[in-house]
């Protein structure tokens, strides 16, 4: 019997860390994904397994280990098919984990739906998590963590009243509400897309209108599978893949006063996805998913 594996090292910090399995693309015969330190090599890397398990072998999506290091150092990661010319198709994820700071300020009240800043946010429904918020100028999804995004609805609590934002996606196949302009009048607009139905977004577009809106435009960033990254910006907005039916795996937006200039973006450069069957993306601010297509 023939087992094609594919071995991936990730580069971890000092600290804990969670591996999880959070997709693959046979749901029926998933992959399994193996973890696994050189001891002799890295003494400082140890492996917490649940105590009914004694290998450390992640079966299925939606299961987990933990890594703690004392040091920085690396895991090596192998996802195997489950049966001979099976896929060996996964997404799994290396997520920081934290106690929180003792000396940073506590969040003001309300800040988990309004920001805080009243500055827009996006909320998003990405495939294996759920409902995400993501703030201004931060990605949803993205390069360093590619997901599926199923749906989109956008927050603006300081929102002026002349001006209104106007958006729509669409899905993967004809649904009923694909295509429709949904309104955001008061602080948080219409959900526009589907919740776990694996529908992913392939195009959105979005636009500013009201006697308010020459003193605004919108700087939209996304990442559609396998393409490089998108960058638009203007009172009206328009993004899809190369053919249309690339699904949408990253989007961040951003508001910018026409009379105020934009901040410079030193990661906005356009970069395009590798083709590999394994890849690893490496970002301080988002966990690095290993990810095999």
């Amino acid at each position: 019997m023939v087992r094609v594996e594919r071995r991936k090292g990730a580069n971890i910090g000092r600290g804990l860390f969670l591996v999880r399995y959070a997709a693959a693309e046979d749901a029926g015969r998933p992959p399994r994904v193996r973890v696994s330190v050189d001891q002799k090599r890295q003494p400082n890397i140890s492996l917490v397994l649940h105590p009914d398990h004694i290998d450390a072998v992640l079966w299925r999506p939606g299961s987990s280990l933990v890594v703690r290091a004392t040091s920085p150092g690396e895991i090596i990661v192998e996802v195997s098919p489950a049966q001979r010319h099976g896929s060996s198709a996964a997404i799994v994820q290396i997520e920081p984990l934290s106690q929180g700071d003792t000396h940073a300020p506590r969040p003001e009240r309300g800040a988990e739906i309004a920001g805080g800043r009243g500055e827009i946010r996006v909320l998003g429904h990405v495939a294996g998590i759920g409902d995400v918020w993501a703030d201004a100028d931060s990605w949803l999804a993205g390069p360093s963590a590619p997901s599926r995004i199923e749906g989109l609805a956008v927050a603006w609590p300081d929102k002026p009243d002349d001006l209104n934002l106007r958006y729509s996606v669409k899905t993967a196949r004809p649904q009923a509400g694909s295509g429709r302009m949904m309104d955001l009048m008061m602080d948080l607009g219409t959900f526009a897309g589907t919740r776990g139905r694996a529908l992913p977004i392939v195009g959105v577009v979005l636009e500013l209108s009201g006697p308010g809106a020459s003193r605004y435009q919108l700087a939209a960033e996304a990442v559609f599978l396998g393409s490089p990254r998108l960058q638009a910006a203007g009172k009206s907005v328009v993004l899809s893949g190369p053919t249309g039916r690339e699904p949408l795996v990253g989007f961040r937006l951003r508001m910018d006063e026409v009379n105020v200039p934009a901040q410079s973006d030193t990661g906005a450069a356009r970069s395009g996805i590798s083709s590999g069957r394994v890849r690893i993306f490496h970002s301080r601010a988002r966990p690095a998913p290993l990810l095999s297509t």
